[in-house]
C-alpha cells in the first residue's frame, strides 16, 4: 500500500468551495486507488492577532482544524501570512507549523512520500519537511504558481525547489518549458494533464439551456476569476463589436467594479452579465448554452475550463497562453487568437457563423479524464516511492 501525504495551500474547505476544486477532485480519486491510502494536509495562511479578525480572514474561523472531507482525513493547521512581505516567509512559516502536525501524523501513518499539489509556498516548504522526515518529494505546477511565485522575491525558492525535487509535475508542455527556462532540469518534468468529468460535462439541448436563462440569440460565455490575468474586459470590448451576442461571465474577483464600470460605459448592461461565483456543480448547465467559450488570459498552465466546455461540445476562443494549442489540436475545438479585442470579435464571429458540430467538439476533451489523470499520477509517486527504499 503506497501511503501518500497530499500537501496543498490550494484546497477546498467550507468556506471556500470553490477553492482549489481540481485539487480536491484528482485527491478524491487517487484515494480511491487500491493501492493507496493517503491523507490530506491543507494548511491555511492568516495574518498575526489582530489582522487575523479582520475581514478576509474571520471565515476561516469557522474551518476545523481536521476534518473527514468526503472520506478522506484532512488536517487544516494554520500558519502564519504577513501581508506586504511578498511571500517570502510563506515557506518557513509553513514548515514551522507543519513539523509538528507531521510528527504527529507519522505515528501511525507512515507516509513514503509527499505529493505537493502547488508549487508555491508548498514546493518549498514539502522539500524541507521531506528532508527532515526522511521521504521523497513531488511538487506539481499549475500556472499561476510558477509564472507569478517564479518571479520577484520568491523566485530563487521555487527555483531551488523545483531542482532539489525528487519529481516534478507540469499541469502542460508549455508549463513545462516555462520552468525548464526558469532553469528547473527538464528531464525531471512529467507532463500531468488535468481530468474531466464526461458524465457530468456533457452534451445537452443548447436551446432549453439558453431559455432557462433567458438568452435569445448567440452567447458566449467567460469562465474566470475577475482578475486583470483573465482578460474579461477585453472579451467585453470584443463582444461590443458583435451586436446581438450575449456575454455571460461567471467568476468572481476585485475587478468586477471595473468591469460593471466598463459594461455601462458602452451601453452593455442587457448583453453582458457578470454571474458571480458559481459552484462548480452548477457549470455543465451553463456550459450547455454557450455557443462559445472565451478567455483572454494572459498566461494560464492548462485552464480546466477549456477542457470542461470542449466537453459541453462548446468551442473555444483563447489566447495563445500555457497549454492552449495542447487544447487546440483540431479547428472544430476552436481559435487560438492574439490578445485583442479585435481578434477575439473576429474569431467568435467566425465560430457563430459556422460552428461545429458539438460531438466534434467534445471529442477533444476526450484525453483529459480523471481515470487518466489518476494512473498517472500512482505511477508517478509509486516510481518515486520505490526509487527511496
Amino acid at each position: 500500500m503506497l501511503r501518500v501525504l497530499t500537501l496543498s495551500t490550494l484546497f477546498p474547505d467550507s468556506s471556500r468551495p470553490n477553492f482549489g476544486v481540481f485539487v480536491g477532485r484528482q485527491t478524491l480519486d487517487l484515494s480511491a486507488h487500491p493501492d493507496v491510502s493517503l491523507r490530506v494536509v491543507a494548511p491555511i495562511g492568516v495574518p498575526p492577532w489582530p489582522l487575523s479578525r479582520l475581514g478576509p480572514y474571520q471565515r476561516f474561523a469557522k474551518v476545523p482544524a481536521a476534518e473527514t472531507w468526503q472520506g478522506v482525513p484532512v488536517a487544516r493547521p494554520r500558519f502564519c501570512n504577513v501581508p506586504g512581505t511578498g511571500g517570502r516567509f510563506h515557506a518557513r512559516s509553513l514548515v514551522r507549523a507543519l513539523v509538528p502536525v507531521l510528527a504527529g501524523m507519522r505515528r501511525d501513518f507512515a507516509f513514503d512520500v509527499i505529493d505537493a499539489e502547488f508549487f508555491f509556498p508548498d514546493g518549498p516548504a514539502a522539500i524541507a519537511l521531506g528532508r527532515y522526515f526522511g521521504v521523497p518529494v513531488s511538487i506539481k505546477a499549475r500556472g499561476a504558481d510558477i509564472h507569478h511565485w517564479g518571479a520577484g522575491p520568491t523566485a530563487g525558492q521555487v527555483l531551488r525547489a523545483g531542482r532539489a525535487a525528487d519529481g516534478v509535475l507540469a499541469v502542460s508542455a508549455a508549463l513545462k518549458a516555462d520552468m525548464a527556462a526558469l532553469g528547473m532540469p527538464p528531464e525531471k518534468i512529467l507532463v500531468h494533464y488535468t481530468g474531466v468529468d464526461l458524465a457530468r460535462f456533457a452534451l445537452a439541448d443548447r436551446a432549453a439551456a439558453k431559455a432557462a436563462l433567458g438568452v435569445t440569440g448567440p452567447l458566449v460565455v467567460s469562465l474566470g476569476a475577475l482578475v486583470a490575468r483573465k482578460g474579461h474586459g477585453l472579451v467585453i470590448d470584443a463582444i461590443a463589436a458583435l451586436p446581438g451576442v450575449t456575454l455571460l461571465i461567471i467568476g468572481e474577483g476585485p475587478e468586477r467594479s471595473t468591469l460593471e464600470t466598463q459594461i455601462a460605459a458602452l451601453g452593455l448592461t442587457g448583453r453582458v452579465r457578470l454571474a458571480g461565483s458559481v459552484a462548480h456543480a452548477a457549470l455543465p448547465a451553463l456550459l450547455a448554452a454557450a455557443d462559445v467559450m472565451a478567455l483572454a488570459s494572459a498566461s494560464e498552465g492548462l485552464a480546466n475550463a477549456w477542457v470542461e466546455a470542449l466537453a459541453c461540445g462548446v468551442p473555444l476562443v483563447i489566447t495563445e497562453a500555457g497549454g492552449a494549442r495542447e487544447v487546440i489540436t483540431q479547428p472544430a475545438y476552436g481559435r487560438v487568437v492574439p490578445r485583442s479585442p479585435a481578434a477575439f470579435a473576429a474569431a467568435i464571429g467566425e465560430v457563430l457563423a459556422r460552428p461545429p458540430a458539438p460531438e466534434a467538439v467534445r471529442h477533444g476533451a476526450m484525453r483529459f479524464t480523471w481515470p487518466a489523470n489518476t494512473a498517472a499520477l500512482y505511477a508517478h509517486l509509486r516510481r518515486l516511492a520505490s526509487s527511496a527504499r
